[in-house]
């Protein structure tokens, strides 16, 4: 049986401006969300964006390649509903971050991932005063109460828009200081998504290449990018 697939029905996409924010039509129609919601946008950099995204789209409609449309669906639909409950789950992030992980050996590994960590650790120390600590093994080892509330505390200031891409920087690259680099600039965010692949960068080097895990990566990593964007999108309302 064949799947009703939705098709390009207007010849235009436009960007306006509302009292609330900047909006999207379709003809002279509104965008609104997959839950019916208005959608609502932070910016007009956003909104035009989004435009772009819509005008690009010929015959067949294809949500995966409308990434800023899809953030800002989900930041509205499922992210304003909850907020503190996101900024909580994505917080809670530091006290189990890639970082802090180290193997036990052998010690090529270990001095690569110091090498690539420590000066992450070092800069959320200087940044936000909060100083996690490495452990070797996989076993769970809780960090400081007061390390985690501090690096918290920006978590839970973001609006929805921009909890929306940290939530997928934090996701993708396993790591809340990842996260917080990203957003802050500390590294360029190419760098930041290789320093978050040391371990599976270190096994293809040792065991070989396998291509689906490379394809899935690459997937990720245009995900990563794309969070970016949105996070960058999203800032220039502020």
């Amino acid at each position: 049986m064949s799947t009703w697939k939705a098709r390009r029905f207007w010849k235009s996409a436009r960007v306006t401006e509302t009292d609330e924010g900047y909006s999207v039509e379709l003809d002279g129609r509104p965008v609104r969300t997959p839950a019916k919601a208005p959608l609502v946008l932070p910016s007009r950099a956003m909104a035009e964006a989004v435009a772009a995204e819509w005008d690009a789209q010929e015959g067949e409609i294809r949500p995966m390649t409308m990434p800023v449309t899809r953030a800002a669906n989900a930041a509205i639909d499922k992210v304003v509903p909850q907020r503190a409950e996101v900024a909580e789950m994505i917080a809670a992030y530091g006290d189990s971050d890639l970082v802090c992980y180290r193997a036990e050996a052998p010690q090529e590994l270990t001095e690569r991932q110091a090498a690539a960590w420590d000066p992450l650790l070092d800069w959320a120390d200087a940044t936000f005063g909060a100083r996690l600590l490495p452990v070797a093994g996989v076993m769970h080892s809780p960090q400081h109460a007061q390390a985690l509330r501090r690096l918290a505390e920006p978590v839970k200031a973001m609006d929805p828009f921009h909890l929306t891409a940290f939530h997928d920087l934090v996701g993708l690259s396993g790591s809340l200081v990842i996260g917080l680099a990203a957003i802050h600039e500390a590294e360029e965010i190419g760098t930041l998504w290789r320093l978050s692949r040391v371990d599976e960068t270190w096994q293809e080097e040792h065991w070989g290449i396998d291509e689906e895990a490379r394809a899935q990566a690459a997937a990720k990593e245009s995900e990563f990018r794309a969070a970016k964007r949105f996070h960058d999108l999203a800032q220039l309302a502020m």
